[in-house]
């Protein structure tokens, strides 16, 4: 099969041919139809990640058809529409169990040490990304990274619901539970801020302020539900959160969500808050990344929190999130703002980097 192998960090992307072993009882195979370029991907090819082995299949934010099952796989079937996820989940350990499946300590979701690779290229092992490797044009996966889905929905159009969808809507619904008549800001407005945007009015916030230095995406971020934007070049992003906010008491967000990856930008999403109030950090971060907050702003019972893949329990809130793209009230199709093909990946991801897209995803043929 065709994929896009990274095989030095930093590094581009190469379309190599890839060989894909047989399925064990645990996992399926799916086809892939389409693929979402995430920034932890571009982390990746700028060598932010260090200790990941190469060579390697990177893309972890897809959808697709199966067209094998395992032996003792009984919760997928040959021909359903899937969605994946990073979050595999095992089921046994104590965050599984006590419901926190995005905090799974994965045990007997890889394959056994020293047996075969699920893929090779030339002959040696080539590693799968989040255990998916989403750029290419097969996946061999656990059976607890996929969901099966509706079939009425175009492939690129849900694709980003396994990673940005799930990520941005799941950080404010289940880690930060944001209140009706809450007051929200989020910096960044990528794929993960829109969505943060959109399920913060889907929340009932009352404001909800987009934060960030492109005007696209600042326009986009309005289309999505933002009440307001500040235009963080424009001048101190703090101060303009803080000004519009001005008439409430502690002159400062409720909630505030980072989706930058950045500890500026994250020591800024603190300093928004009013007293009690709490900033969500989404954004990955390189190893090593250290985020500075005052203790006179800590001491005001402000909180600063992470938040893994939107705190998400991704075999129920995918589809409840397809029932509401359904009824008109989640937006998914306006996400997508660019289609390309595979051999496309390298430039699709400078588009990234530079600011010019919210989802970039790969439609296969």
């Amino acid at each position: 099969m065709r994929a896009a192998v990274l095989h030095e960090s930093p590094g581009a992307l190469a379309i190599d041919d890839v060989a894909v072993d047989d399925i064990r009882p645990d996992e399926v195979l799916v086809r892939t139809s389409a693929a979402g370029l995430c920034h932890s991907d571009l982390h990746h090819l700028e060598g932010h990640m260090p200790g990941q082995p190469l060579p390697r299949v990177l893309g972890h934010e897809s959808a697709g058809i199966v067209e094998a099952v395992g032996s003792a796989v009984s919760d997928i079937a040959v021909g359903d529409h899937v969605v994946t996820c990073p979050s595999v989940f095992c089921g046994e350990c104590n965050w599984c169990l006590a419901g926190h499946p995005s905090l799974c300590d994965q045990i007997g979701t890889a394959r056994p040490r020293g047996s075969r690779p699920r893929l090779t290229w030339e002959g040696q092992p080539c590693g799968q990304s989040a255990g998916l490797g989403s750029f290419a044009e097969l996946m061999v996966v656990h059976h607890h990274s996929v969901v099966p889905i509706r079939a009425d929905v175009a492939f690129d159009v849900v694709a980003p619901i396994g990673c940005a969808v799930l990520t941005g809507i799941g950080a404010v619904w289940h880690t930060a539970k944001v209140q009706p008549g809450s007051t929200v800001a989020v910096v960044g407005c990528g794929g993960i801020g829109l969505n943060c945007v959109q399920g913060a009015v889907l929340a009932g916030a009352s404001r909800v302020i987009a934060v960030d230095t492109n005007p696209r995406k600042l326009a986009l971020a309005t289309q999505f539900g933002a009440t307001d934007v500040v235009d963080a070049s424009a001048g101190d992003p703090v101060q303009q959160v803080r000004e519009l906010v001005s008439g409430r008491v502690g002159a400062g967000v409720d909630h505030s969500f980072e989706a930058v990856g950045n500890p500026l930008t994250a020591a800024q999403a603190f300093a928004m808050l009013q007293k009690g109030g709490t900033a969500t950090v989404i954004g990955v971060m390189p190893p090593g990344a250290e985020v500075t907050v005052a203790f006179s702003d800590l001491i005001a019972e402000r909180r600063i929190q992470g938040s893994v893949m939107g705190s998400n329990r991704f075999r129920q809130d995918v589809p409840r999130y397809l029932e509401l793209y359904a009824q008109g009230r989640l937006k998914l199709d306006e996400l997508v703002s660019a289609r390309i093909s595979l051999p496309e990946i390298n430039d699709g991801f400078a588009a990234l980097a530079g600011g010019d897209v919210a989802r970039a995803v790969i439609v296969f043929p």
